[in-house]
C-alpha cells in the first residue's frame, strides 16, 4: 500500500502566492476556492506555521450551527491582537449570511487585517462573493493536483498518474481498487453533488443528474454534440439541460467543456464541445482499473490529462475542427497562441496542425507526448515558449 511520508512537507505552490500577496501593503480579501480534497486547509495551515505576525485560524465546521454572530466574534478576537493580523475562516460558506457581514466588517475597517477565507463547496463560496463582495477581495483558484506535484509527493509514474491522478487523499487506497473507488465516490464526487451542486441549485431530477456525471466523464476528451449527451440520459428533455448540467460540474471543478476556437464568436459559442474531466481519476473510477491496458482510453485520458493541467494556467483554452481536421487543444494568452497536438501512441495525423498553422500562422505549435509531459507538467509556460 502507497503511504504519505513525502506528502507530508510537501507545500503546493498556492501557498507561496497566498504568502506574497498578504505581504502586500494593502492586500484584499483573500478567497480560496477550488475541489475538495485538494490541500487547500493543509496548505493555509502551512503557510500560518511561518507566518511572521500574530493570526488567528477558526473553522465553521467545528461548530453544529454558526450565524453572523461568531463571525464577528472571530473578526473581534483577531482585531485585539496586533494591528494587520491574520483572519483564517475555514469552511466560512457554513456561516449564515456570511459574505453580507464579513462585508460590513470590512468596509468599517478595510486595513485592520488581512484576511483569508475558504471553503469546501465551490458554489456557496463563488455564490456569495458576486452578491455581496465585489470589488473587495481577490481569488485565488486551487486546482486538483498535476502530475508534477504527485511525482514530487509520491512519486507517481505516469501510469499511475492516469489511473488514480489528482486527489493525494486517496492514496493510501491505491492497492485496493475497490476501497480507492468507494473513497473517491462517497467522499468527494458525492459529497459535491450531493452537498455542494444538488442543496444549492434547482435540479429538478437528481438521479437524471448523477446519471449524467458518468455519461460526461466517459467521454473524456472527446467533441460530442449536446444533442447525442441528451440522447444517452434516461429521460426526455432538451440540450439546455445537458448544457446547465455541464454548467453546475465546471462550477464545482469536476467537468468543463471546451468551446471550439474561431475568430467568429458566434461560431464559438454554436459549436459542440469537447468534454474536459478535471483530472484522470474520474475517468478510471467509470471506467476499471485495468483502463489503461485499452489503447484508445490510454489515448483519451492522458489527451485529457494534458488538456486539464492546460486549463488550470490563466488564458483560455479551446480546441479546433474544420472539414475533418482537428488540432486537440488551442491555448490563448496574453496575445499568444499555441497549436497543442497530444501524441500518446494512437494513431494521428499532423495534417489538423499543419491546416490549423496555415490558417493561423502565428500560432505556436507545440507537441506534449508521454515522454516530455513530465517537462511539460513541471513548468508549463516555459515548456510551452520553448516549443
Amino acid at each position: 500500500m502507497y503511504g504519505f511520508p513525502m506528502a507530508i512537507t510537501y507545500e503546493r505552490s498556492f501557498v507561496s502566492h497566498l504568502e506574497q500577496r498578504l505581504n502586500e501593503e494593502d492586500p484584499r480579501i483573500q478567497v480560496l476556492v477550488g475541489p475538495r480534497q485538494v490541500g487547500k486547509t493543509t496548505g493555509i495551515k502551512q503557510l500560518l506555521n511561518r507566518y511572521p505576525c500574530a493570526s488567528h485560524y477558526a473553522n465553521a465546521d467545528d461548530l453544529l450551527s454558526t450565524d453572523r454572530t461568531w463571525l464577528l466574534e472571530q473578526w473581534q478576537k483577531a482585531i485585539t491582537l496586533e494591528k494587520k493580523a491574520l483572519l483564517v475562516i475555514d469552511e466560512v460558506q457554513k456561516v449564515s449570511n456570511w459574505s453580507e457581514t464579513l462585508k460590513s466588517l470590512w468596509d468599517k475597517a478595510p486595513d485592520a487585517l488581512r484576511v483569508v477565507v475558504l471553503g469546501s463547496s465551490s458554489l456557496q463560496m463563488q455564490q456569495g462573493l458576486t452578491e455581496s463582495l465585489a470589488g473587495r477581495f481577490e481569488l485565488l483558484k486551487i486546482q486538483h493536483w498535476t502530475f508534477h506535484e504527485l511525482k514530487e509527493a509520491f512519486d507517481y509514474d505516469l501510469d499511475r498518474y492516469l489511473t488514480y491522478g489528482g486527489y493525494p487523499g486517496a492514496v493510501a487506497y491505491e492497492s485496493d481498487f475497490d476501497r480507492w473507488y468507494s473513497y473517491l465516490k462517497n467522499s468527494i464526487v458525492e459529497s459535491v453533488i450531493g452537498k455542494d451542486i444538488l442543496l444549492n441549485r434547482k435540479v429538478g431530477n437528481p438521479a437524471l443528474f448523477r446519471q449524467a456525471f458518468e455519461i460526461l466523464c466517459r467521454h473524456a476528451a472527446q467533441e460530442i454534440s449536446y444533442t447525442k449527451l441528451l440522447g444517452q440520459l434516461q429521460d426526455k428533455g432538451n440540450t439546455d439541460l445537458i448544457k446547465y448540467y455541464v454548467e453546475l460540474y465546471s462550477g464545482a471543478f469536476l467537468i468543463h467543456s471546451l468551446e471550439k476556437y474561431s475568430k467568429k464568436s458566434h461560431l464559438t459559442r454554436g459549436s459542440s464541445p469537447k468534454i474536459l474531466i478535471a483530472c484522470p481519476a474520474l475517468f478510471a473510477m467509470n471506467e476499471s482499473p485495468q483502463v489503461l491496458s485499452d489503447s484508445e482510453k490510454r489515448g483519451r485520458i492522458f489527451e485529457n490529462a494534458v488538456g486539464a493541467e492546460l486549463r488550470q494556467l490563466p488564458g483560455e483554452l479551446f480546441y479546433w475542427r474544420e472539414k475533418g481536421l482537428e488540432v486537440d487543444f488551442i491555448y490563448q494568452y496574453h496575445g499568444a497562441l499555441y497549436a497543442v497536438e497530444v501524441k500518446s501512441g494512437r494513431r494521428k495525423t499532423s495534417k489538423g496542425l499543419s491546416a490549423f498553422l496555415q490558417r493561423f500562422s502565428a500560432a505556436y505549435p507545440v507537441i506534449i507526448t508521454p515522454e516530455n509531459f513530465s517537462e511539460f507538467s513541471e513548468n508549463p509556460h516555459d515548456f510551452l515558449k520553448k516549443s
